[in-house]
């Protein structure tokens, strides 16, 4: 069964429509622009049942938007908070978005990619999306968006040249960029489904450790392009701990010492997508496209940590890069796996083997 036969299902048992209809250009609008500034969700988004795609769709444009601004180099400090103070306005209704976009698209740079400065021209579009959903769903959208916005700028007044300062920062650092995303998913779900929300509590908390996973993996995996520009996410106390000052961080200097941190945060990461694991788990087994957007993610970050476990001498972000190949293994081998819990924590088990573990695995 289709992911639209099971939604048209799960909406005849409720007493009111959670979601608007939206018209085929605000879908169009929706998925052309995902294609332009996330290839990863455009891929991923369409799995969702009708009733998720477009609010799902708007969080993340959201999101690209705050992105945008913290992202783009010719934007000082200040610009950069006001804009995002003006922004979390435009998502709350309290400001027009047309001033938000015209004034942005003024001043934004080249760095900021075409696609990119066409999503910011078409703030307006993706605010009028935003407003027709209802009551839950603007909340769990506007939250993401002011708690990203002002943590980023948090980050963004640090010098993190050197690193973080432990592990509790980059656990911070993890949340405001994919952590909130993961809480404003849970909300979404639970809006959907009046099955799922019956695990709110549990998925909430879970929904962190997932967004600080998949964070954690990119984190490492970007470290060298990171480092070109003049940026470190990793945190120094661990580094520290195994005689590593990350000031001396450089791309193909062979360090034992280095390894032996990065191999601590693989350990840390893998823990939390073992989380990730659980948090799908509580989504119902007939729910296979929700099922299937949380299992392309976290399968592609197994692989992903995986490959840096392999790899930990790795200097260009490219060699640690999964294949086409393995992205369509993982599609389909969640396709198959989607209803079989026992299953799907087998095979969790077997893309573990070998990985390092935090204390609390091993016991």
């Amino acid at each position: 069964m289709d992911a639209d036969a099971i939604d048209y299902k799960h909406q005849e048992s409720h007493k009111e429509p959670h979601i608007p209809v939206l018209s085929s250009s605000d879908n169009t609008l929706q998925n052309r622009l995902l294609q332009g500034v996330s290839r990863t969700f455009a891929l991923t988004i369409p799995v969702l049942p009708a009733g998720l795609r477009e609010p799902v769709s708007n969080g993340y444009l959201l999101c690209r938007i705050i992105d945008t601004i913290e992202d783009d180099t010719a934007l000082n400090l200040q610009q950069k908070r006001d804009f995002s103070n003006q922004f979390t306005r435009v998502v709350l209704g309290e400001e027009p978005a047309e001033n938000f976009a015209r004034e942005l698209a003024k001043i934004l740079s080249d760095v900021t990619t075409p696609a990119e400065h066409e999503l910011i021209q078409l703030t307006p579009a993706v605010i009028a999306i935003t407003h027709s959903f209802n009551t839950q769903q603007r909340e769990a959208l506007s939250t993401c968006v002011r708690v990203m916005a002002e943590g980023m700028l948090h980050f963004q007044e640090k010098d993190t040249s050197a690193g973080l300062d432990d592990m509790a920062e980059m656990e911070h650092y993890c949340y405001v960029v994919a952590g909130v995303v993961g809480e404003m998913l849970s909300k979404l779900f639970c809006d959907y489904s009046p099955e799922i929300a019956r695990h709110k509590q549990k998925m909430m908390a879970l929904s962190i450790r997932f967004g600080q996973g998949l964070q954690m993996t990119n984190i490492l995996k970007d470290i060298w392009d990171d480092n070109k520009r003049g940026a470190c996410w990793l945190p120094q106390s661990i580094f520290k701990e195994h005689g590593f000052d990350l000031q001396n961080l450089t791309a193909g200097q062979q360090s034992v010492e280095f390894e032996h941190g990065l191999a601590q945060l693989i350990a840390i990461a893998h823990k939390q997508l073992n989380d990730a694991l659980e948090y799908t788990l509580l989504i119902p087994r007939n729910e296979t496209g929700i099922r299937n957007f949380c299992l392309w993610a976290l399968g592609m970050a197994v692989l992903t940590i995986r490959k840096l476990n392999k790899h930990k001498d790795f200097n260009e972000g490219r060699q640690v890069k999964i294949t086409r190949r393995s992205v369509k293994m993982t599609v389909l081998t969640s396709r198959i796996a989607v209803r079989h819990d026992q299953l799907l924590q087998g095979l969790m088990y077997l893309a573990g083997l070998g990985l390092p573990k935090t204390s609390t695995q091993n016991n």
